[in-house]
């Protein structure tokens, strides 16, 4: 479901920026939508890196057919040979069976997730191992739908700030940070513009 924020936030980045103006208004009718589980987000997240959306959508695929219903227990139980079969790494495998130990155990708090600020909850998810702060960012914009995030290692997001505030030079991370001080506290809705204007269609982690 769409954020109840997104109205609010995109009138107000468009009358703060004109880039922002005119992203908003090439796309009028798509907005982030949350993954309810969390789970099967952080795992779709560690099952994602370093690869391509089309490979990872596919790996993916595959890894669910192989454990059946996506839990941390049968995740944990999933023999590591049948993930490999999947095309699973043996990294992201061993990162998959910690994640799914953390929530089976109870280590990996859920419930008080929604009492944290970004970064506490950051330095909590990235003691996972797999976990390093760009998929925890991941993690609080399409799980948590939090507003303010701005994952300034993300290369998606730099490449579309080049092209539209640095005439398609390489933009550092300072001048980055600099600019985005003006989306604040839309941080995450600005981004999520960005990420259309290289592609329309709507990456979900």
């Amino acid at each position: 479901m769409k954020p109840d924020y997104w109205e609010r936030a995109a009138r107000e980045l468009a009358a703060r920026d004109a880039v922002m103006e005119g992203l908003i208004a090439r796309f009028p009718n798509i907005a982030l939508r949350g993954r309810g589980d969390a789970f099967a987000t952080l795992a779709r997240s560690i099952v994602g890196q370093q690869i391509s959306v089309k490979a990872a959508d596919s790996v993916w695929q595959r890894f669910a057919a192989t454990v059946g219903t996506m839990t941390p227990r049968l995740v944990s139980e999933t023999p590591a040979q049948q993930l490999r079969e999947a095309g699973l790494s043996r990294q992201k495998i061993a990162y998959l069976h910690d994640l799914s130990q953390r929530f089976v155990d109870g280590t990996v708090r859920v419930s008080h997730w929604p009492a944290l600020d970004d970064e506490a909850l950051i330095a909590e998810l990235t003691q996972v191992k797999g976990i390093g702060r760009w998929t925890a960012e991941m993690f609080l914009i399409f799980h948590l739908l939090r507003p303010d995030v701005l994952p300034v290692a993300d290369l998606g997001l730099r490449k579309a700030a080049s092209l539209h505030y640095n005439r398609g030079r390489p933009i550092s991370l300072p001048k980055l940070r600099k600019l985005a001080k003006a989306w604040v506290p839309w941080r995450s809705v600005a981004t999520w513009y960005l990420w259309r204007s290289l592609d329309p269609l709507p990456v979900e982690y």
